[in-house]
């Protein structure tokens, strides 16, 4: 720049000759303001740490990037508790979850948008703008005539709040912080600034007035301008590009390899001088150059990940040059950026001085030359006058490489599945270990309709509707679908190998697998069919989404009384100890709970799940084996109780009875007429005095919260005792 105004200066004063002199003069100052190794440029490691600091430089961002930003406004961590749990011998557990409101600082030039966004190295946000955790989001895109942000104005007062107008940021407001440690993670953003690759000259000329780059191209993609000074980011342009500054009378023009040069002799040479600097030519050793130059940049093919390709030459020396391009490339780009800077390198060590009268003033720094009987182009480097002879010193110019093919490697991409709409089945679920519930106990199983779905937050209402308590959030995925084919009615007391059941299930990432005897023993393949649990043998993929199950177990858990009784349309569930979220809740039998299941991707008003409370969790499973013999004129009823806990087979010992004591009650019905009694072991006498035939019996075994279901006798005549 100051090339520039002496020699325009020098010019006004003092004719051709002072425009030579001022030019001298300006082209000392420049070269000191951008001499190499003084300043520190952009470099790759800036855009990869979020921070947070006064004083941190915001980047000038151009073409499409990835930028990990600065945090500029931030809340403090937002608490919310929920409880969950609770029941015989143990308390309710608080769980507590965060959120947090922040707003981070992407560019200090407008951008036209955001699309992907990672957090701790996984994506927030996918290619289709869905985000993988609950979260606000606004955008705003460094307008100069943008608007304070809404959050921030009500936060801060709507005086006291910036709109931080010609900065491009995001706002997050009430981000989940549950997958992120409770913490605000480490973001960054794909942020597209311009709608296609920009070239290095334009990019220089955008952040220098005076300064034109239009001659120079090599465009990327994407870039960070970012550095001490502007110098500096243009060193770090000049550097990957090969280009030089040569100082015209209206700017400072951004030039590279050959192009229209002057011819001049070189009047030292045509004389026969011997003199330093008349005539001379001289080649550096060969290991003063680098013997390798690496370039780092951002692999466009890698997610923007840090890359690095080098070029090698054979011969003397072991330098190594390093160029920090904070650019996104791909891998052929950048390997051919190394090679060019790599031949620059050698041929640079040839140098000439050449002589000329002083009417080759007009000659600046810079500037093309062809030399008399030399062949190729020359850059003008340093420009003298002395004793009314001009010495230019010159480096001869390289022509461009070829382009060079070059591997990327591997990236390990974070998968961007789609949430998908949330799906999420509750029922009342029978005790499926040894710990007997004292409040009704529903299990929620949830997935999505597609398999990036991950959880949905819960709140549940007693009062049907009318007041909501969050219960926190739902289990891992479970397999869940519907009823495409029921399979009908079958004994509990047998294996079903005659009857099938088809169901589809939600999304195509589920899967079911088979199991023998002895892993469905141990509680394997266990799945709730409507109302009725039941284990399967086989499963075997038919269709898109579509098993069919066989080799069944029916009616487990006292669940028999719903054999049969399944709708195509019911849901079914498989049961697995990670992927059911149980809730005890006080509410009484006969009752009814309303859940609410949403997920990051459900929209709008979420139709609420309703769960009726029959007490199956609650009450004991009714008796079973009930017979009735003669006992001289009476009648002896026995009967096998059964237990809500304690499903393990063990020899030699008695299932545990489950309850606070044992009882039963007996009902018989004879004539229209019921006769009701009470007994304290799983057996009755029953006089037959004023009963006839047929006679209905009915057993109940009295539990510590209600009744169970009945065991139920016909008997017809006396010929069905026995």
């Amino acid at each position: 720049m100051a090339t520039m105004v002496l020699t325009i200066a020098g010019g006004l004063i003092g004719g051709p000759l002072g425009a030579g002199l001022g030019g001298l003069i300006g082209n000392t100052i420049d070269r000191q303001l951008l001499r190499p190794g003084t300043r520190e440029g952009a470099r790759l490691a800036d855009l990869r740490v979020q921070t947070s600091s006064y004083g941190t430089q915001i980047p000038k961002l151009f073409g499409r990037l990835r930028v990990a930003g600065s945090i500029v406004w931030a809340t403090d961590l937002i608490e919310h508790r929920a409880s969950e749990g609770g029941g015989k011998g143990r308390g309710a557990t608080t769980v507590y979850s965060y959120t947090a409101s922040f707003a981070v600082a992407l560019s200090a030039r407008p951008i036209l948008r955001v699309e992907r966004i990672w957090a701790d190295g996984k994506l927030l946000r996918g290619a289709a703008g869905d985000f993988k955790v609950r979260t606000g989001f606004r955008l705003h895109r460094g307008d100069e005539d943008q608007a304070v942000d809404p959050l921030i104005a009500s936060v801060e007062g709507a005086a006291m709040a910036p709109a931080h107008r010609g900065i491009a940021y995001a706002v997050f407001e009430d981000l989940e912080l549950a997958e992120f440690g409770n913490r605000i993670p480490q973001l960054s953003f794909e942020v597209v600034a311009d709608p296609a690759p920009v070239p290095l000259g334009a990019i220089a000329a955008s952040l220098a007035d005076g300064v034109d780059g239009e001659t120079l191209g090599l465009p990327v993609t994407g870039f960070s301008a970012q550095g001490a000074t502007i110098g500096s980011v243009l060193e770090t342009i000049l550097a990957a590009s090969g280009g030089w500054l040569r100082s015209d009378p209206a700017m400072l023009r951004l030039i590279a390899g050959p192009g229209t040069a002057d011819r001049w002799p070189d009047m030292g040479m045509a004389r026969g001088a011997s003199g330093p600097g008349l005539g001379a030519r001289a080649i550096a050793a060969a290991a003063s150059a680098p013997r390798r130059v690496c370039v780092g940049y951002y692999d466009v093919a890698r997610d923007y990940q840090a890359g690095m390709q080098q070029a090698c030459r054979d011969g003397a020396g072991d330098r190594e040059a390093r160029i920090e391009l904070p650019a996104v490339l791909d891998a052929d780009a950048a390997k051919t950026i190394a090679a060019a800077a790599l031949l620059r390198a050698d041929i640079g060590r040839e140098r000439r001085t050449i002589s000329l009268s002083w009417d080759a003033l007009a000659v600046r720094p810079g500037a093309r030359i062809t030399i008399e009987g030399v062949a190729g182009q020359w850059r003008v480097d340093r420009w003298t006058l002395d004793r009314m002879i001009v010495r230019l010193e010159c480096v001869r110019i390289a022509q461009a490489p070829r382009a060079s093919g070059a591997s990327p490697g591997r990236a390990v991409d974070a998968p961007d599945a789609r949430q998908g709409a949330t799906i999420a089945y509750c029922f009342e679920l029978p005790p499926l270990d040894d710990s007997p519930a004292t409040r009704p106990r529903l299990a929620l199983a949830a997935a999505g309709t597609t398999a990036g779905w991950r959880r949905a937050t819960l709140s549940y209402s007693r009062d049907d509707g009318r007041t909501w308590e969050p219960a926190g959030g739902t289990a891992y995925p479970a397999v869940l679908g519907t009823i495409v084919q029921p399979p009908g009615a079958s004994p509990a007391a047998l294996a079903d190998t005659a009857s099938v059941v088809i169901v589809d299930l939600a999304n195509d990432a589920m899967l079911l697998a088979n199991a023998d005897d002895r892993a469905m023993d141990a509680g394997a393949n266990l799945a709730m069919l409507g109302e009725e649990l039941l284990q399967f043998g086989r499963a075997e993929p038919i269709g898109a989404r579509r098993w069919r199950l066989s080799r069944l177990w029916r009616g487990r858990r006292g669940t028999e009384g719903a054999i049969g009784r399944q709708d195509p349309g019911d849901h079914f569930v498989l049961l697995a100890r990670d992927t059911i979220k149980l809730l005890e809740l006080d509410v009484a039998i006969g009752g009814r709970v309303q859940l609410l299941a949403q997920g990051v991707a459900d929209l709008g008003d979420v139709a609420p799940l309703v769960a009726q409370v029959s007490g199956i969790s609650l009450l004991p499973p009714a008796p079973v084996q009930l017979c009735a013999t003669r006992q001289g004129t009476d009648l002896l009823l026995r009967w096998t109780r059964r237990s809500r806990t304690g499903g393990a087979w063990q020899d030699g010992v008695d299932i545990p009875i489950g309850e606070q004591s044992e009882a039963y009650a007996i009902e018989i019905e004879s004539g229209g007429a019921i006769q009701t009694l009470v007994s304290a072991a799983a057996s009755a006498t029953i006089a037959m005095a004023g009963l006839h035939y047929p006679l209905t019996v009915r057993v109940r075994q009295i539990g510590t919260h209600g009744r169970s279901a009945a065991a139920t006798l016909l008997l017809s005549s006396s010929g069905d005792l026995q």
